[in-house]
């Protein structure tokens, strides 16, 4: 038996137990780990609400990334053994494979081995914000010096992790966030300019910063009406990526900025990267280089004990976090 955090209704944080339950062995091809840490992301509250890509048969469990030690190896699997010390690629289906618990089961070719700097919390911050940001801007936009990218919900882990991607490959990160209030965090951690949406008219600033049409690559986690404003002052021929509709607004298409400056705007989840085995390696030799040189670090916003997953969901929703939520068992 082993304590898992499962949901029996659609809801709010309230709806979430934790249950004790049998944990099977691990099948052929699979590693189950003794979780030590997990990493709160905003699809699991999606998830839970019942509005995520995917809608499980309840109850269910969620979680996309936890760190911790091999507590078993299913046939077939080499390179690890009990004991040491792993983190987990967000699976296809968290439902599947769900990371809340202090027993998790995942295929062996989403486990890695993690520098040996790294504490349980930040191991447990890494895959989902990093994979998310390298797909985004290093394999599909080809990110590189002298290119401004502009980052939505820049706070959030996957912005702060866009951040230190883009430094990492000298590109210049503009960031744009809801109000002033995360300013000052987001340039000394490595923002070069940061837009307030509260405060500023976003295109004009983007066209300030980076001059008229020069911006090749946006990141957003938004939607809604900044689409107007954002493609407005992109550079032809310029990529927009979008991760996720965080706006409760309709999102209008941009139809006359896209044919005059050729623009892509282009759908994304990590799916792409993580179910691609030849992606995924070149993303987790990027990632792992990153970590070990200290270019790329995970933020800890807030970290809750097992017990609080019903505080720790309620602060993921707050929306006050710099960086990842991190639960430890």
């Amino acid at each position: 038996m082993a304590r898992v955090v499962r949901f029996h209704q659609h809801g709010g944080p309230e709806v979430l137990r934790i249950e004790n339950v049998d944990i099977p062995k691990p099948s052929r091809g699979e590693i189950q780990i003794r979780v030590k840490a997990l990493g709160l992301n905003r699809a699991e509250a999606l998830m839970r609400w019942g509005t995520y890509i995917q809608t499980p048969p309840l109850p269910s469990g969620l979680g996309l990334e936890a760190a911790g030690v091999v507590e078993a190896v299913g046939e077939g699997v080499g390179g690890f053994a009990p004991g040491e010390a792993v983190s987990v690629v967000p699976p296809l289906s968290m439902a599947r494979w769900p990371a809340y618990g202090e027993i998790a089961t995942y295929p062996a070719n989403l486990v890695v081995k993690h520098p040996p700097s790294l504490s349980w919390e930040e191991a447990a911050a890494v895959w989902t914000q990093y994979l998310t940001a390298y797909g985004a801007l290093i394999d599909i936009a080809k990110l590189s010096r002298d290119d401004f990218v502009v980052i939505t919900a820049a706070s959030s882990s996957v912005g702060l992790a866009a951040i230190q991607i883009a430094n990492m490959v000298g590109a210049t990160p503009i960031a744009a966030t809801r109000t002033s209030a995360k300013r000052e965090a987001l340039l000394e951690f490595g923002a070069a300019h940061v837009i307030s949406l509260a405060d500023e008219d976003l295109e004009a600033r983007l066209k300030d910063i980076a001059g008229a049409e020069d911006i090749r690559v946006v990141f957003d986690a938004v939607g809604g009406p900044i689409l107007a404003p954002l493609t407005g002052a992109m550079a032809r021929g310029g990529i927009l990526i979008e991760y996720g509709g965080l706006s409760p607004e309709p999102t209008p298409f941009p139809l006359f900025a896209v044919l005059a400056k050729t623009l892509t705007l282009r759908g994304y989840l990590v799916h792409e990267i993580t179910g691609d085995p030849a992606r995924l390696e070149a993303a987790k030799t990027f990632i792992l280089d990153g970590l070990m040189s200290g270019s790329l670090r995970p933020v800890i916003a807030k970290t809750f004990p097992f017990e609080q997953i019903v505080e720790a969901h309620r602060f993921l929703e707050s929306n006050e976090q710099f960086g990842t939520i991190v639960v430890t068992i």
